[in-house]
């Protein structure tokens, strides 16, 4: 055999290798974050239906705010016992905190871990979840050694991190400290820069999985948020709870696109000790600011995401709901403008996002606001009594 032959016959074997490892590299973990401070009925349908898609739950458990104190979240410990998958408590402490007393929030983290179990609940791990600026993470180890030392040895400590510390020579000993850390990729700088920057993210996941020996997740956003007015200089910013104040909000919401090619892109090249992906948050029936569970799936999934807008017609004696509905995968925007061929129509209006312009022959629905039709979901646009609506000749203006 000559000198070529052989080369190329042990470049096939390495390059046969390299894709058989390639193709049986374990798949990026898919966990929830819970985040609801009190639970509802709409829980029970959310966490059913995130079963199959993703393995653990992370549930907001305890927060500690400067001026409010502790808040304990309200959760159903009989719809956490029936989904029985790991449970992750987190306990969220405020950034905004001036120092965190360790006796006492060991003791409130304790407590919460004791009432878990006394309605029943296994707890497979505790995460800290603490915005410590950089001058204050020699603090922050200090307290963390002295929880770990506090809970059982058996018990899985983690922290949620933010990228700035990846500039704080304290980082690799802070990580010494907890069992794994979750990287918080969204929401981390001024938020009228956006929610999101998916480079920015890709580059703060191999760098932190430079530093780290341990394993990490990603904490990649699965909602939006409001920008209010400014009174002071820094925006007020809404999320779950809607905030009583006027004026005009700037909506912000993490894209599906987007966030689908960084999860293809880290599964096909993850960054060194990534160990899954984070999703914030859970979403639940009519929470108008996260993504639908449908889009969340499959985003995780890493299925190819579409959204097909039609014109749904409901008739009963010649009055005609008007409505669309999204037939596919991915949430949308509320359709720009709507056009319906008609004949001998004698009433019609628009409802409330819409506004109504008649012809003899023609009914144009136009937005007047923004909006989204949820994946599998649909959205009223208004009404008409008319002898005929021609749906073929009907269309939606995306």
């Amino acid at each position: 055999m000559s000198f070529f032959v052989r080369l190329s016959a042990l470049l096939a074997a390495v390059l046969l290798l390299n894709s058989c490892e390639q193709h049986n590299a374990a798949p990026l973990d898919q966990q929830l974050y819970v985040w609801q401070r009190q639970w509802t009925p709409a829980h029970e349908a959310a966490l059913r239906d995130s079963r199959a898609d993703f393995s653990t739950l992370r549930v907001l458990a305890l927060q500690a705010f400067p001026k409010e104190g502790w808040k304990r979240a309200r959760i159903d410990p009989a719809l956490l016992k029936q989904d029985a998958r790991p449970l992750i408590a987190v306990i969220r402490l405020d950034g905004q905190l001036k120092a965190l007393d360790q006796d006492e929030v060991i003791a409130q983290v304790r407590q919460v871990l004791g009432d878990w179990q006394t309605q029943g609940l296994t707890v497979a791990g505790v995460e800290i979840d603490h915005d410590a600026g950089n001058a204050r993470l020699p603090a922050y180890r200090a307290f963390l050694t002295q929880l770990r030392t506090a809970l059982p040895a058996s018990l899985p400590l983690s922290i949620t991190a933010l990228p700035a510390w990846l500039d704080s020579p304290e980082l690799p000993g802070l990580l010494a400290t907890v069992d794994s850390s979750v990287l918080q990729v969204h929401a981390v700088s001024d938020p009228r820069r956006g929610l999101f920057d998916a480079d920015q993210a890709r580059q703060w996941a191999k760098a932190w999985g430079r530093v780290t020996v341990k394993p990490f997740y990603l904490a990649l956003p699965a909602y939006g948020v409001a920008l209010l007015p400014e009174t002071s200089g820094a925006p007020v910013v809404e999320s779950e709870v809607p905030i009583e104040r006027g004026g005009k909000r700037r909506e912000l919401l993490a894209d599906p696109l987007q966030l689908s090619t960084l999860a293809l892109d880290l599964r096909n090249d993850p960054p060194p000790h990534l160990a899954g992906l984070i999703w914030f948050r859970l979403p639940l029936a009519g929470d108008r600011r996260a993504w639908s569970l449908t889009t969340l799936g499959a985003v995780a999934r890493g299925d190819a995401l579409d959204s097909r807008l039609r014109l749904q017609l409901s008739e009963h004696g010649g009055l005609y709901d008007i409505a669309v509905t999204n037939q596919g995968n991915l949430d949308n925007t509320w359709p720009e403008r709507l056009t319906l061929a008609v004949q001998g129509c004698d009433g019609a209006d628009a409802l409330a996002g819409y506004a109504l312009q008649q012809s003899p022959d023609l009914l144009t629905f136009t937005r007047l606001r923004d909006g989204r039709i949820a994946a599998g979901g649909q959205r009223a646009i208004g009404w008409a009594r008319c002898t005929h609506i021609d749906q073929g000749a009907s269309n939606v203006h995306p």
